[in-house]
């Protein structure tokens, strides 16, 4: 059994840009996600010695960067923003495909969505943040603490809406 430093070690080398990718969402400048990566670690280096394995190492780095994110954002968390790049992996997980590629490859596209983003609740920026990581529903539904149907509904909805709103905008236009 490895001891503690190269345990941790180990599980940061494995998920530094997981880690890195969950700060880029919910802290805007740079040093602000310095910060945040490193409460982060220091929330894992503490919550080390609790886990148990009964979730994938990844499920466990997730659920302590989110809720490290929420807690670091403190009473601001409800104007919280989520920040999102056109580089972002997943982000057809999100919109469509075809919006992603005709219209999000624009600023001003990339803008609308962000605001649509930040105007949702805390646990829907919370599911979209897991789905950009292109975490599975289980995975998801494991670090909210929510079902996996459940999640899968609220995900459905949210998504949803988000598209709905960008094509009503693009009709206003």
């Amino acid at each position: 059994m490895k001891n503690k430093e190269e345990q941790f070690k180990s599980i940061v080398d494995q998920n530094k840009y997981r880690i890195e990718r969950i700060c880029s969402y919910y802290a805007p400048t740079k040093e602000e996600q310095k910060d945040m990566y490193q409460e982060i670690l220091i929330n894992v280096w503490k919550s080390l010695d609790n886990f148990r394995g009964d979730a994938a190492v990844s499920t466990w780095i997730y659920r302590i960067a989110v809720n490290t994110s929420l807690s670091y954002t403190g009473k601001a968390y409800k104007n919280m923003k989520l920040n999102v790049s056109v580089e972002t992996e997943n982000l057809s997980s999100v919109v469509d495909e075809e919006q992603l590629s005709e219209k999000l490859k624009e600023e001003e596209n990339l803008n609308r969505l962000q605001a649509e983003l930040n105007q949702l609740s805390i646990i829907d920026k919370m599911l979209i943040s897991l789905l950009l990581e292109g975490l599975s529903m289980r995975e998801i539904a494991d670090v909210v603490g929510l079902t996996e149907p459940n999640t899968r509904v609220k995900l459905h909805r949210v998504k949803e809406t988000l598209r709905n709103k960008l094509k009503s905008e693009e009709n206003v236009r």
